[in-house]
């Protein structure tokens, strides 16, 4: 698990569109220590450990989701994890997470190579904490002011994830954060671009216009890998790019942060939880910060439900817009051989 500053071998590109992408993949993969520079998103109930080691064995990155999890379970995962692969993987952790500071000593006790910290600027001494203990910090950052105090404060790669993402979501899209943020940052640390990628010529696009890699959530949750049920991967698979719509925010008092989901009776329930809470505000029932926290725990159970226990009718189908380009069930390591002969035929176009 733990980081090489060695770029990883490969097997020999051959074509000159390979060749094309082993170089601009070169910085990302090494950073990693991966084949590939290709990271998973992490997604809650979905990134456990068969489908990250499933993503590691087949040359990319996977990440654990830690969302909700507890120390203790967290603990368990790690090692869970350790065992289906000898390849790198990270840890996704939530900023705003009660017991954030002993998780990250549990990810240093097992020797992960990489911390992805989401949900927020880094709390006091977190970025200090995973230095410490031997890992890599990587953060989303949202705007480019953010992203420059992220790298003034010493983060070590960094994701900008576009509205297009599914999950939590930001309001501008990849295509626009990439042309504003990668010109200023692909030169000081690596940068890889997250939300809605579903294709390698995508890939290869940001690769070219300096970006370090990509991560991709939604293309893996069908693998055959995923725990998700088949409802769940069956949802996908029959859904197209405008059925994965964002949540809206009803009160502006509470502080809600869109989530791209499929569109179902669940994104109703989440109006109504809504009102619960922002009724719950006006009588001085909770604090606003217990409000927010409402709201992740609702969409922490809806999500489960869905996930898990297959109610996609009821339950949050968390999904980004490429799911359109989600065709069948089928393994990692075909998805990522898939994405990266499509990245190098883009490129090899390009070079005649």
């Amino acid at each position: 698990m733990t980081d090489t500053l060695v770029a990883p071998q490969t097997t020999a590109a051959t074509s000159t569109g390979e060749q094309r992408l082993a170089r601009r993949m070169a910085r990302g993969a090494a950073f990693l220590g991966t084949e590939v520079a290709i990271m998973a998103g992490a997604m809650s109930w979905v990134s456990e450990r068969h489908l990250v080691a499933a993503i590691s064995n087949a040359g990319g990155f996977g990440v654990i989701a830690c969302g909700a999890m507890t120390v203790e379970l967290l603990d368990r995962e790690i090692a869970a994890t350790t065992a289906l692969t000898d390849k790198p993987f990270g840890v996704n952790l939530i900023t705003m997470h009660p017991d954030l500071m002993a998780l990250i000593d549990v990810c240093a006790r097992h020797g992960v190579g990489h911390v992805v910290l989401a949900g927020g600027l880094p709390p006091k001494g977190s970025l200090e904490a995973i230095k410490a203990g031997g890992a890599k910090v990587i953060c989303f950052a949202p705007t480019l002011a953010l992203a420059k105090k992220l790298v003034r404060s010493g983060v070590d790669a960094l994701v900008i994830e576009g509205m297009e993402a599914g999950g939590h979501i930001g309001p501008v899209s990849t295509s626009v954060l990439a042309q504003e943020m990668l010109p200023d940052l692909a030169d000081k640390l690596p940068v890889f671009v997250a939300g809605g990628i579903g294709r390698g010529e995508a890939i290869a696009g940001y690769l070219d216009m300096g970006a370090a890699g990509v991560q991709l959530g939604t293309r893996f949750v069908c693998a055959t890998e995923s725990i998700a049920h088949a409802n769940f991967k069956r949802a996908f698979i029959r859904a197209s790019a405008r059925d994965a719509i964002a949540s809206v925010q009803l009160d502006p008092r509470l502080p809600v942060i869109p989530v791209r989901a499929l569109k179902n009776a669940g994104g109703e329930l989440f109006t109504a939880k809504q009102r619960e809470v922002a009724g719950h505000l006006d009588e001085g029932r909770v604090a606003m910060a217990e409000a927010q926290l409402q709201i992740e725990h609702y969409w922490a159970g809806a999500l489960r439900r869905a996930v898990i226990d297959g109610d996609v009718e009821h339950g949050s189908v968390m999904a980004g817009q490429s799911v359109g380009m989600v065709t069948k069930e089928e393994p990692a390591a075909d998805i990522i051989a898939e994405l990266m002969a499509e990245a190098a035929h883009a490129l090899d176009r390009r070079a005649a």
